[in-house]
C-alpha cells in the first residue's frame, strides 16, 4: 500500500504535464525515444518546450527513471534535446525542413487615432476599484459560485441591477425577470431567437446588429429614423429602437414617438426591444428615463456594461416581460448555460458599494470635456454636428462624406461613414461622419481632433 500511495503523489505533484503514446512492441527506452522525437518532428513538443524531468516522467510512463534518462541523453546526442545544469532539458531549436511559407500578406497599419464609435476609453477602466470588490467578491462568495448556476445569472448582481436600473434610469425591474448576458450582442440574439416573425431595426443603424438579428433566422425590416427618431413598426413581431440617444444620428425619441411604439406594441402584441446602450451619458439635459418604465409588459430592456467600463468585460442585462422570461431563460441556457461569475459578482459588489456610480460621474465629466473641444474644432470649421447633448458620439453632416474616409487614412485616423448605417446605401437620404469621441486616451486626444480635421477639410 505505501508503494502506491507513494506513484499517486508523484503523479499527483508532476511539474510538467507531458503525453507520450509509447509502442509496446519497442524496447522502453526505444519507445520512449521514438515517441519524444516523432512528438518534436510533429510540432507537438516546439522548440525551446520544457520536458519533464527523468524522475517525473518514468512515473507517469511507468519505466526506470534510468530508461528515461538514456533516451533524454540518446537524443541530446542527436540534437533534438538541450541539456544545462539548472535549465532542465528542452527541445532543441531545429532546421529548417520544409520550403519557406509563402509571405503572408500585408497588414494594413493601425491607424494612429480612433474616432470610431463603440467603445470607451478602456485606460479609463477603475482597476483598482475593479481589483477590491473582485476580493471582496470571492472572499465572501460560497465555494458554490465556481459550479454551473442560473441561467439568469448570479441573483447578487440581479439584486443589485434592479435598484441601479431603477434608480438611474426608471426601470421597473425585479430580480426574477433580469437576465445577465455576455453583453448586448448576445442580448439582442437572445430575444430574436424567440421572436416568432420579422424584426425591424432602425434605419438607419448598427449594421452588425442586423447581421445579428439576420442569422437568428429572422427576416430584418428596415423601421425608418427622422428628426424625431423611430416610426412605427408595420409589418413586423418586434422593434430594436435607441431612444435615448438614437445610433447613429443621435436624436432623442419625441415623446409622442414613444407613445406611438408603446401603443403598438400593446396592440399588436408585439414587443419593443429598448437599447439603452448609453443611457449614463447626458450632458445638457436632464436623463430621459427609459421607455421600458412607461410600459414594462411590452417592452425588453436591454443594457450593458461596455460604454460605462469597458467591452471586455462582457456583461449584459435584459429586464423582460413576465411572458418573456421562460423562453429567453431556455435559450440562455441553450446558448451557453450561464454568463461567467467573476465579473457578475464583481459589479455587484461595484453597484453595492456606489463605486459603480462614482466611476460613471467621473466618465461623464471626462466626455463631456472631450465633447466641448470637438463640437469647438467642428465650429470652427463650420461643420454642423447632431446629437451632441448625449452619449459618445456625434453625427457630423458632411457634404462629400465619399472622400473623407480616404483623407482620414491619410492622417493615420479611423473614422465611420453614415453610408455604411443604412439598410440600402444607395437610398441614403443624409451624408456625414459619425465621430466617436470617447476612444482615445487622454494624452492622445487633441492630435486625434488634429486629424479629424484635415480628413474633414479638403
Amino acid at each position: 500500500m505505501v508503494g502506491v500511495r507513494s506513484v499517486s503523489n508523484e503523479w499527483a505533484v508532476a511539474g510538467v504535464d507531458l503525453h507520450l503514446e509509447l509502442d509496446p512492441a519497442s524496447s522502453r527506452r526505444g519507445g520512449v525515444e521514438r515517441a519524444l522525437r516523432e512528438a518534436i518532428r510533429a510540432g507537438r513538443l516546439a522548440p525551446g518546450a520544457r520536458l519533464p524531468a527523468t524522475r517525473r516522467l518514468a512515473v507517469e510512463l511507468g519505466v526506470a527513471r534510468n530508461t528515461v534518462a538514456a533516451a533524454y541523453d540518446h537524443l541530446v546526442a542527436e540534437g533534438y534535446l538541450t541539456a544545462r545544469r539548472g535549465a532542465g532539458t528542452r527541445v532543441a531549436p531545429l532546421p529548417q525542413t520544409d520550403p519557406p511559407a509563402a509571405a503572408p500578406a500585408p497588414v494594413a497599419p493601425r491607424p494612429r487615432h480612433d474616432l470610431t464609435p463603440g467603445s470607451p476609453d478602456v485606460s479609463a477602466f477603475p482597476t483598482a476599484a475593479w481589483l477590491r470588490a473582485t476580493r471582496r467578491a470571492l472572499a465572501a462568495a460560497p465555494a458554490s459560485v465556481h459550479g454551473y448556476g442560473d441561467p439568469r445569472g448570479r441573483v447578487e448582481l440581479r439584486t443589485a441591477l434592479a435598484e441601479y436600473l431603477g434608480r438611474t434610469r426608471g426601470v421597473r425591474a425585479s430580480p426574477e425577470r433580469i437576465v445577465v448576458t455576455s453583453g448586448y450582442v448576445q442580448a439582442l440574439a437572445l430575444v430574436a431567437s424567440v421572436v416568432d416573425g420579422p424584426v425591424a431595426m432602425e434605419d438607419p443603424g448598427l449594421p452588425f446588429h442586423r447581421d445579428v438579428v439576420a442569422r437568428t433566422g429572422r427576416r430584418v425590416a428596415p423601421l425608418p429614423v427622422d428628426d424625431r427618431g423611430a416610426t412605427t413598426p408595420v409589418d413586423a413581431a418586434a422593434a430594436v429602437v435607441t431612444p435615448a440617444h438614437q445610433y447613429p444620428t443621435g436624436v432623442p425619441l419625441h415623446p409622442s414617438r414613444r407613445h406611438a411604439l408603446t401603443a403598438w406594441a400593446r396592440e399588436s402584441g408585439g414587443v419593443l426591444l429598448e437599447d439603452d446602450y448609453d443611457g449614463e451619458f447626458r450632458y445638457d439635459r436632464q436623463p430621459l428615463g427609459a421607455v421600458q418604465g412607461t410600459a414594462p409588459d411590452h417592452v425588453v430592456y436591454a443594457g450593458s456594461a461596455s460604454k460605462t467600463l469597458g467591452p471586455g468585460v462582457r456583461l449584459g442585462w435584459l429586464v423582460l416581460p413576465p411572458r418573456w422570461v421562460d423562453p429567453v431563460v431556455d435559450a440562455k441556457l441553450h446558448a451557453d448555460h450561464h454568463t461567467e461569475v467573476v465579473g457578475q459578482l464583481a459589479l455587484a459588489d461595484l453597484i453595492g458599494t456606489h463605486a459603480y456610480d462614482r466611476h460613471i460621474r467621473g466618465c461623464r465629466l471626462r466626455y463631456r470635456r472631450r465633447r466641448d473641444l470637438l463640437v469647438r474644432r467642428l465650429d470652427d470649421l463650420g461643420l454642423p454636428a447632431r446629437g451632441v447633448s448625449a452619449g459618445l458620439h456625434v453625427l457630423v453632416e458632411h457634404p462629400d462624406e465619399a472622400a473623407v474616409p480616404a483623407r482620414a487614412a491619410g492622417h493615420g485616423l479611423a473614422l465611420s461613414g453614415l453610408r455604411e448605417h443604412w439598410h440600402d446605401p444607395d437610398r441614403a437620404t443624409r451624408q456625414g461622419v459619425v465621430v466617436g469621441y470617447a476612444t482615445p486616451a487622454e494624452h492622445a486626444y487633441r492630435a486625434a481632433l488634429d486629424a479629424l480635421a484635415h480628413a474633414l477639410t479638403a
